[in-house]
């Protein structure tokens, strides 16, 4: 049997394409963004989170200064990114993807240096999800293990697109239970 800490999802695709939004609304550097998450599935359901994000160690949250632009512009962005690209180049965003895999194998194997990054990983009951749900979450890694960042504070909002995705999540997992 192999370690259930061994297999991981992959929601880099998610978190760099979250970063790409905060750059261009704040006209930051990508490289500048820390502490983005991205919450649950890897579908348009997912919570890209910038309530923790800073850019040289000033908020996002801060900067950016606008709920509207968030829940009406950056969430269906960073949600529906993937079909966007697929509409208008008639090709999916394989390269993208493979630079999110990279990045997810990188930073896994290599560390993050105490740098947040996104990754699908099972649950150990942490922030309320379900014990085994495979479940993107804020982590970092060291020496080829990763390690969920606790503690952190859900408001209302978050706490509903996080339900919303989890919904999502189990649901997909009761369609294939009969294959299990």
């Amino acid at each position: 049997d192999l370690p259930r800490k061994n297999f991981t999802a992959m929601l880099r695709l998610d978190h760099n394409r979250a970063a790409s939004q905060i750059a261009a609304k704040t006209g930051k550097a990508v490289a500048d963004i820390e502490k983005l998450t991205v919450w649950g599935n890897h579908s348009p359901t997912m919570y890209a989170d910038y309530r923790f994000a800073t850019i040289n160690g000033e908020s996002v949250a801060q900067m950016i200064n606008d709920q509207e632009w968030n829940a009406n512009v950056f969430l269906p962005t960073v949600g529906k990114r993937g079909a966007a690209i697929i509409e208008a180049r008639g090709l999916s965003s394989a390269a993208s993807a493979a630079n999110a895999a990279i990045d997810h194998m990188r930073d896994w194997a290599l560390g993050t240096n105490g740098k947040w990054v996104t990754m699908g990983i099972p649950s150990d009951g942490q922030y309320g999800i379900p014990k085994d749900t495979m479940f993107g979450f804020p982590v970092t890694c060291e020496n080829g293990e990763y390690k969920i960042v606790e503690g952190l504070e859900i408001d209302a909002f978050s706490q509903e697109r996080i339900n919303i995705t989890l919904a999502e999540l189990e649901g997909e997992k009761a369609g294939v239970a009969h294959l299990l």
